[in-house]
Formats: C-alpha cells, sequence, structure tokens
C-alpha cells in the first residue's frame, strides 16, 4: 500500500498543516486530528497577515471572501484564498493559499492544500485534497458508506482497515476530478491521474493514470 502513504501523494511543502501529518504513514489517520489542531496553529499566526474572526477562524488579510460565504470555525483561510459566493465551511477546514473556494461549496474536516480548486457546486468532507488538485463542477467526495459500516481501504487483494466511519477521499497532488464525479468513502487517488467526468470512483486508483470508469483505467504520458 506505499501508493497510500503520506509521502507518494503530498507535497508537504504546500500546506501550512504539513506538521499535522508528522508521525504518521496514511493521510486519513490525520482526520480525527483536523480540529485540535487548527486551533492551536490559529493562535500561532501572525496578527499582521492573519484576522482572527469569531470564534476560532483564521483568515488571511489577503484572502477574498464573498460576504454571503458562512464560515464556522475552527477554520484556517490562507494567503490570497477565494472564497465565492455561498461558499458553506462547516468547520475543521484549513483552504491553502491561492485555493478557491466556489459557489455554494461546502467543506467539512478537510485539508486543501495550496492552489486547490474546488470552484462549483462540490461537497468535500473528510477528506485532503493535494497541491493544485481540482474537481471539476457537481464533483463530490461520499464520505459515509450506504451501511455505515467502518471506512476500509482496498487496492487489489491488499485491505487497510481505517477504523473510520466518516472518510471521504485522499486526492494526491495534480489530480483532475472530472464534472459530476462521485469519490466513493475510502478512495485514493494517486497524483498526476484524471478522472473522466461522471465517473464513480472507488478504491486506490494509480499515480499517473486515467480513469475511464471501472474496467478501464489507463497509464497517463507525463511528458
Amino acid at each position: 500500500m506505499e501508493e497510500c502513504e503520506i509521502k507518494n501523494l503530498y507535497n508537504l511543502k504546500e500546506t501550512i498543516a504539513a506538521k499535522i501529518f508528522k508521525g504518521h504513514t496514511y493521510p486519513w489517520e490525520v482526520l480525527p486530528e483536523i480540529n485540535d489542531f487548527i486551533i492551536e496553529l490559529g493562535k500561532t499566526l501572525s496578527e499582521e497577515e492573519y484576522e482572527k474572526i469569531g470564534e476560532d477562524v483564521w483568515i488571511a488579510k489577503t484572502a477574498v471572501v464573498a460576504p454571503t460565504a458562512y464560515i464556522k470555525g475552527p477554520a484556517i483561510i490562507g494567503k490570497n484564498a477565494e472564497i465565492r459566493h455561498c461558499a458553506f465551511i462547516r468547520g475543521k477546514v484549513i483552504v491553502g493559499e491561492n485555493a478557491v473556494v466556489g459557489n455554494s461549496t461546502e467543506l467539512k474536516n478537510v485539508i486543501l492544500f495550496n492552489n486547490v480548486q474546488v470552484p462549483h457546486y462540490n461537497y468535500v468532507g473528510d477528506s485532503i485534497l493535494g497541491y493544485k488538485a481540482h474537481m471539476g463542477a457537481g464533483a463530490i467526495t461520499s464520505n459515509v458508506k450506504s451501511d455505515k459500516k467502518l471506512v476500509v481501504v482496498k487496492n487489489g487483494i491488499d485491505k487497510i482497515e481505517t477504523g473510520l466511519k466518516k472518510f471521504g477521499a485522499m486526492i494526491g497532488d495534480y489530480v483532475e476530478v472530472g464534472c459530476g464525479s462521485v469519490l466513493n468513502p475510502g478512495t485514493v487517488v494517486g497524483k498526476n491521474t484524471n478522472i473522466y467526468p461522471l465517473s464513480s470512483v472507488r478504491k486506490v486508483i494509480s499515480k499517473n493514470s486515467i480513469y475511464k470508469n471501472q474496467n478501464e483505467i489507463v497509464e497517463k504520458v507525463v511528458e
């Protein structure tokens, strides 16, 4: 399951939350820690660069937040981030530098690395999106199984019991998720992978892949 390890999915230089991953092997291990981590990190942020708004919400002074957006703490909105009209940030959220959270997008218990874009009608819950990851319009993470059982990460015959009931998707750096796609609970998408629009994705998808459907995943030519 090396493909699922933090070091193989994410460039930790591209997030203010790098320290949360220390001592962990797999990224989903940090999901239960996001709440407390934000509160402690927020206390250390420069008052010259960040403004504390309400209870446990820190917003970079260079960020642009629409007046119709809703942000519940704990949350950190990074430098030059853009929070657009009617975005719904439900708490336990880190939005990276230059990231875009778009119209009617909903976030809960997530880490968005720098330059992530979730710009149009997205739901992202209990998930981590790597540097420059992008979700097309209407693409979502499904974070609870229909049978309400604990999430298991599967890669062929290999399985990892996560012990988590809520687990959306671990999306690596530079991943492109097509419009209208659903990333099912426990999905892990490797770096530089493209997901076709209207896909239903589950299990581990290797890096440098093009996901056309469950039966057709081809290697991506990376120049």
